[in-house]
């Protein structure tokens, strides 16, 4: 038996940019084992498995070291490649069953938006060690369910970061998100986002971080619509807007390969 497996950018309209995601549309269930090998073996921040229900979708993701419960750029990568490659008809909405809960996917032209919980962050103080291993005196700290949450004070400090990946894998959390306004008039906000105790140093382009981005600018800037840009290399746009105790992420996608998985 083989299993279809793309490599799609996901929060960009151009091959090479955004973040890459591996999204393997299964047949049938396997066990946790076979799809961690899977991802290992593809080597990107994220691959998606997706297997057809009865309604909607199982959706799970996993990293090169460790399953994750949430992941926007995957979830951005599976839709499209749920739509573009005709199993789903382009008007109809996704649901994916995921260990978050259902997550509802819609489009709009080429503009995919993903309905996920909001995860707010709470001001903390930080644990000994991490502001050494970033580098940084922030305005703010954050906890979030998932990650940690660093306001600086320019998109200049954002982007000259240079972490030491070392000593952030010594703390426990999933990853930190370093942010600060733009200094561009084409965005409300800029960040970036590592996380080396996941397999990652640092992602690309991080959908589930605006879940935690998108309540703290909303509140500081008064604004419920927001446009984002996560400083990578790659670089990538999300589309935020906040309502209540959800977050609606925006983003396009690009598909770069396709092929099969033979290893079942």
């Amino acid at each position: 038996m083989s299993n279809r497996c793309l490599q799609i950018d996901a929060f960009t309209d151009r091959p090479f940019g955004g973040n890459p995601a591996a999204v393997c549309l299964l047949e049938a269930d396997h066990d946790d084992d076979w799809m961690q090998a899977v991802a290992s073996e593809m080597n990107l921040s994220e691959t998606a498995f997706v297997r057809p229900l009865k309604v909607g979708f199982s959706l799970r993701w996993f990293t090169p070291a460790i399953e994750v419960e949430l992941c926007g750029h995957a979830t951005v990568a599976a839709a499209h490649a749920l739509w573009t490659e005709e199993i789903v008809p382009d008007a109809d909405a996704i649901r994916f069953h995921t260990h978050s809960g259902i997550l509802t996917c819609t489009k709009e032209g080429d503009l995919i938006e993903l309905d996920f919980p909001a995860t707010p962050a709470l001001e903390v103080t930080p644990p000994d060690g991490l502001l050494d291993a970033l580098g940084v005196q922030p305005l703010f700290v954050g906890r979030s369910k998932f990650d940690k949450l660093f306001v600086v004070e320019s998109e200049e400090v954002v982007r000259s970061l240079t972490p030491d990946f070392e000593g952030l894998r010594k703390i426990s959390m999933r990853g930190v998100i370093v942010t600060s306004r733009s200094a561009n008039a084409e965005y409300d906000f800029v960040s970036r986002y590592f996380a080396p105790a996941a397999g990652i140093d640092e992602d690309p382009v991080t959908g589930s971080a605006h879940c935690c981005l998108g309540p703290y600018w909303s509140e500081q800037l008064s604004k419920h619509s927001m446009t984002a840009f996560q400083a990578s290399a790659r670089g990538g746009v999300v589309h935020v807007r906040v309502a209540g105790d959800r977050v609606f992420l925006g983003g396009q996608a690009v598909t770069v390969f396709q092929g099969a998985l033979t290893i079942s």
